[in-house]
């Protein structure tokens, strides 16, 4: 074994002592269908947030929420190069906590143009110190056909292991819905939670039909859910799912969704870090109590 692998095994080790999991506690994982790797169900979402380019100060608590993130059992990280200089924080921070090689990393494409396309994904992998990327995807159908072509020759030659599609917005589904018809793609990425649920009435179901991964993004409809409940409290009831913050209910009701693979809440506190994980812990919701949930928070 070399010196730079034991060095990277005794941080993980190291991590790993310090998590937020309990016990033997571990975080609920789903499986990609295309291949059936497992992924915990809570992610980290990295717009805005991890914009902060070489500012040392403001790093400084991104690199305690990757820490926490690691530690209580995320690994699937995404982001993009619309997102700033978030995929260089990535990089520098997963490289600086010798966490980047088991971390599911995950970015996209978002460009006009073939070659542009591919400057850009060779320019993130650099950036994000990846290696190879786990997951490419086209951003919210830019230039999709074109990315495609190029996104099916590079996972063919394994430079990317999946490629996916994505979007944010209900305008754009029907559109989203042709092309994952097209059968080409190992994830979808699209909004879903309780304040923005439509993408449960076809591309949800659509996606398990087709055995497409799901990655939730948007899942606090960027703070139109925590708005809705402040001041007010949770329901008794909720505690009989482990539930005890807000954040817990609103990503817990996501992911107990059969088609959803993971969800990516953004933050930049280390304390919202930890509080987000706490939701793929304990019991998930049935059916039933999803419905309960989802009335429970419209009669707001």
């Amino acid at each position: 074994m070399d010196a730079g692998k034991r060095r990277t095994l005794g941080t993980l080790a190291g991590l790993a002592l310090t998590g937020v999991a309990s016990g033997n506690e571990v975080m609920a994982t789903r499986p990609i269908p295309s291949g059936g790797e497992r992924l915990p169900v809570i992610g980290l979402g990295t717009w805005q947030s991890f914009d902060v380019g070489g500012d040392a100060a403001a790093r400084a608590p991104l690199k305690e929420v990757m820490r926490r993130f690691f530690a209580g059992g995320g690994r699937v990280v995404d982001s993009s190069p619309m997102y700033g200089s978030s995929e260089s924080v990535v990089g520098s921070l997963c490289d600086a906590l010798g966490i980047c090689e088991p971390l599911f990393m995950a970015t996209k494409v978002y460009t006009q143009g073939r070659d542009e396309g591919i400057r850009q994904m060779q320019r993130s992998i650099e950036r994000m110190r990846a290696g190879h990327m786990d997951l490419m995807q086209v951003h919210n159908l830019v230039d999709v056909e074109a990315h495609t072509r190029t996104l099916r020759e590079w996972k063919a030659a394994k430079r990317v292991r999946h490629i996916g599609i994505t979007h944010y917005a209900a305008h754009a589904y029907a559109e989203v819905e042709r092309w994952l018809k097209t059968k080409q793609y190992d994830f979808l990425q699209i909004n879903y939670s309780l304040g923005e649920s439509a993408s449960e009435k076809r591309l949800l179901p659509l996606a398990r039909e087709l055995g497409v991964a799901v990655i939730a993004n948007r899942p606090f409809a960027e703070g139109a859910l925590f708005r809705r409940v402040r001041g007010k409290a949770l329901p008794a009831w909720a505690a009989e799912l482990g539930i005890a913050s807000w954040a817990q209910y609103f990503l817990k009701w996501i992911v107990s969704h059969p088609a959803v693979t993971c969800t990516i809440p953004g933050t930049g506190k280390a304390e919202h870090m930890a509080d987000n994980l706490k939701a793929g812990f304990g019991p998930l919701p049935d059916a039933a109590q999803r419905r309960r949930m989802a009335q429970a928070y419209a009669a707001l």
